[in-house]
């Protein structure tokens, strides 16, 4: 009697121009930055990929530790059904990278191939033929959109703001802060800075999404974060050395000597009055189910002070993991709300209307059963 294999495990495609992927007939659920981290795995299939190249491509000049890129691939075997012990697609070169060992499949015909001669209403379709491109749209969501421009209006005024955007995975906390920040992105006189928690085990590193928010800021306005944070938070500057030439570098370090947790707590809340003085700053912090105690703090900082602050903080996380943990961020935002220092915007389920306006946008050529 022969004995057969193990067989081969389902081939992964990629579709760069909706950037989503396949594994045989299944649609990964992954984040952008996932998302980034197999395409670039694939497109270099068989061979070994370096920690340092995978940060220097996807996290690009983003400050980030080696803990971001650890969660991203734990959470890419998660969505493949891998082990790291028995890999089928990822494998990983100790202390050195990942080498992505899988199948791959051919990248699917375009849309426009397929256009002639779609099935009749009903009939089963590829999702390369229903797949429209452009960017996905948002529907069902525009009573929370409008929450989010008053919130916006609101602190244009000078009254401070903080929001907690939440829900379950996959329920459009994400897709929702994208499509307010793409309609405000093209207003000069708002300030965007963006940092993303990821899963530690242990400790973890104190205020790591608020340093990569910092850094993003800092490459992106220059001179103006990086005068204030030598004038209000020289310990903070000390962190993000891209921002600084060798020279000022090391009379940055001498004036944060001997700096304590609560001095770098002070000192960024006074930046961040700062630098939302004069000019509008969102500050977005996602996946906060996931934050270190250090940014929660920050967080309650921000939202305690009394001084006029040109200043909104959106902050996504999931609730239920929030409440299974006991996660520090469940009790302080219980005790912000009760003080009417913080909004929490929960996010339901789509309507049936909602789906219908979504699948009509976002696959214009369907004919699924209705």
């Amino acid at each position: 009697m022969s004995r057969r294999g193990p067989a081969e495990p389902p081939a992964i495609r990629i579709e760069a121009e909706n950037e989503w992927a396949w594994c045989g007939e299944r649609r990964l659920e992954l984040t952008p930055r996932v998302f980034a981290v197999l395409r670039h795995l694939v497109e270099h299939a068989h061979r070994l990929v370096t920690k340092d190249d995978l940060l220097a491509t996807v996290w690009r000049d983003t400050i980030v530790s080696d803990a971001a890129l650890a969660s991203s691939i734990r959470d890419l075997r998660r969505a493949l059904r891998d082990s790291a012990g028995s890999p089928r697609y990822i494998a990983t070169v100790h202390r050195r990278g990942f080498r992505f060992i899988g199948p791959i499949a051919p990248p699917a015909p375009s849309l426009s191939s397929h256009v002639a001669g779609l099935p009749a209403a009903g009939a089963a379709m590829p999702p390369s033929a229903i797949v429209s491109p452009g960017p996905v749209t948002l529907a069902g969501r525009e009573a929370e959109i409008a929450r989010l421009h008053a919130a916006l209006d609101r602190a244009t005024n000078g009254q401070r703001q903080l929001v907690f955007v939440t829900g379950e995975p996959g329920i459009g906390k994400t897709a929702l802060v994208e499509a307010f920040l793409s309609r405000i992105s093209g207003d000069r006189a708002i300030r965007i800075a963006r940092g993303q928690c990821v899963e530690q085990y242990g400790a973890g590193e104190a205020y790591l999404p608020v340093l990569e928010a910092l850094g993003r800021l800092g490459r992106a306005s220059g001179d103006r974060v990086v005068h204030v944070l030598r004038q209000f938070a020289p310990t903070w500057l000390m962190q993000l050395p891209s921002l600084l030439m060798d020279e000022d570098l090391e009379a940055v370090q001498r004036r944060a000597q001997g700096a304590t947790r609560d001095r770098m707590l002070r000192e960024l809340l006074d930046a961040f009055d700062a630098l939302s003085a004069d000019e509008l700053l969102v500050l977005v912090l996602e996946d906060l189910h996931w934050s270190d105690s250090s940014t929660i703090d920050l967080l309650a900082g921000l939202a305690r002070r009394r001084e006029a602050a040109r200043l909104l903080v959106l902050g996504t996380y999931r609730s239920a993991d929030v409440a299974a943990t006991l996660h520090p961020l469940g009790s302080v935002k219980q005790e912000l709300s009760i003080h009417g220092q913080c909004e929490e915007m929960p996010l339901e389920f789509l309507s049936v209307p909602a789906v219908r306006e979504f699948l009509s946008v976002r696959f214009p050529r369907h004919r699924f059963p209705p």
